[in-house]
């Protein structure tokens, strides 16, 4: 039987799930849900309703996992407890600081309703964070380092948009080339936060708005910008549209550590992305761990998870013997 799929929002996020469950054969999507008029939502998928979440408790037993496509800033707080309570359910929450907090608020309402939730799953954090545990793991004497981009973040964008006087906005991330430089070479240097990033932003403000209140704004955001040298650019909607459409990212992870009894050999582990669409990828990534929580939940099991929970065995359609076989 295939695995029910459902998706909540349908901008980016949706419209990349949508793709990847066509990608994959144990699973169907079912429906998808929409704070906006259902009739005004065209979706790729033949034969699929588009239903407004206020509908949304009447579909909990057709449904075996839903993947939640909001934004990290005010969705996701509010909409993963509070749809655990129906489903077993997916969510890339991608701010750092926060997540243990959201991880105990999704703990509780999917506990309480006997359903999973498995949040702050994508790439950073999600893959990202699997290669830090490994390699820290691996190296206890060492050093760990994550740069991100240069791309598009899509959760810092939506943070921007969220400003009153904004209309749209785009949000680059990007790494100093020295600062990486100085880490491929093995030198473990002390890098703060504002060492390591740069962050660009070009926004399109609304007729009226307060563009000095815009930029105070942004600049000051605790968790996103505060702690970055960021450059704000103010530019039309048609320029907005010209050159900043794209969804690239990618980034690394590199862990530089030492062995031997007079710490005489150093090693380095990098892992990394480069990405032609991040929501595309960010959204393959949650499918594949939809296909853990179904089973996951199939065992009985409830309550919130994390990437670093789940054994890899369980994100994958092919078998354990198929895996040992061609795999491992």
């Amino acid at each position: 039987m295939s695995i029910r799929i459902g998706i909540l929002g349908y901008g980016n996020l949706g419209r990349g799930v949508e793709c990847a469950v066509e990608e994959n054969p144990d699973m169907e999507l079912v429906a998808v849900f929409t704070r906006r008029d259902p009739s005004s939502v065209k979706i790729w998928s033949q034969g699929v309703p588009v239903v407004n979440v206020k509908d949304v408790a009447a579909w909990q037993d057709k449904i075996d996992v839903m993947i939640l496509c909001g934004g990290s800033a005010t969705d996701l707080p509010k909409q993963t407890p509070e749809y655990a309570k129906y489903f077993n359910v997916i969510d890339s929450f991608d701010t750092h600081a926060r997540i243990p907090e959201h991880f105990a608020d999704v703990d509780k309402a999917a506990k309480e309703s006997g359903h999973l939730g498995i949040i702050s799953v994508g790439w950073d954090p999600g893959l990202f964070s699997l290669a830090r545990v490994y390699s820290n793991a691996i190296l206890p004497d060492g050093k760990d380092y994550t740069f991100w981009g240069k791309g598009v973040s899509q959760g810092h964008s939506d943070a921007i948009r969220r400003i009153k006087g904004v209309k749209d906005a785009k949000q680059y991330t990007v790494p100093v080339e020295s600062a990486l430089e100085a880490v491929r070479s093995g030198a473990n240097p002390e890098l703060t936060t504002r060492e390591k990033h740069t962050r660009e932003c070009f926004v399109v403000l609304e007729d009226g708005a307060d563009a000095a209140y815009v930029e105070n704004a942004i600049k000051t955001m605790p968790n996103y910008f505060d702690e970055y040298d960021t450059t704000v650019h103010f530019i039309s909607e048609e320029e907005l549209q010209r050159d900043h459409s794209g969804l690239a990212h990618g980034g690394f992870v590199i862990r530089s550590g030492r062995t031997g009894h007079e710490k005489e050999h150093n090693h380095i582990i990098e892992f990394s992305l480069k990405l032609d669409s991040n929501p595309e990828f960010t959204t393959s990534v949650l499918v594949a761990y939809a296909r853990a929580a179904y089973r996951l939940a199939k065992e009985g099991q409830t309550g919130c998870r994390t990437v670093l929970d789940i054994a890899p065995a369980y994100l994958c359609e092919q078998s354990g013997e198929e895996l040992r076989a061609h795999l491992l």
